[in-house]
């Protein structure tokens, strides 16, 4: 089995603000980070180049990472200042995108769907799986979305 990782570090800019609003700590205010998102991919051969994946196709993924997140403030669908927050992106002092839930472990999850789907419509079939997509906040917190063997059934 081999293994590849794809890194976009904290350099890379997806500099965002968000909140978790149903948070009963800090939290709960708007912050932001320069997240960085780590893929693991994983196949039992090998393509003709002796690569898991081409590192250089990924730009369709490093571009779904800036129109989401690259100077962004995310907000959860169900905010309830949602409202605020949207007079804000009409008044353009921000530029805001609405994803069902705010945070790493849902971010993660959700660029590790949008990831999975890309590898499937890009040709890469069964041969390379996502394990793992990781967001990372700084040195001291991360989130990790695995693969599930549920989730393997159901392709």
């Amino acid at each position: 089995m081999h293994r590849s990782t794809k890194h976009y570090g904290h350099e890379c800019g997806f500099s965002c603000a968000f909140r978790q609003w149903r948070a009963q700590s800090h939290c709960r205010l708007l912050h932001g980070y320069a997240l960085a998102f780590t893929f693991v991919f994983e196949a039992a051969e090998l393509d003709h180049r002796f690569w898991v994946v081409d590192f250089g196709g990924l730009k369709d993924i490093k571009q779904m990472l800036q129109d989401n997140f690259d100077h962004k403030t995310i907000v959860a669908e169900d905010d309830p200042e949602i409202e605020w927050f949207r007079e804000g992106n009409k008044r353009g002092i921000l530029e805001l995108v609405e994803f069902p839930a705010a945070g790493c472990e849902k971010f993660a999850e959700l660029v590790y769907a949008v990831t999975e789907q890309w590898l499937r419509d890009a040709g890469y079939g069964d041969r390379v799986r996502l394990v793992s997509c990781e967001v990372r906040e700084h040195g001291a917190n991360s989130a990790l979305y695995l693969e599930t063997i549920m989730d393997r059934r159901k392709h």
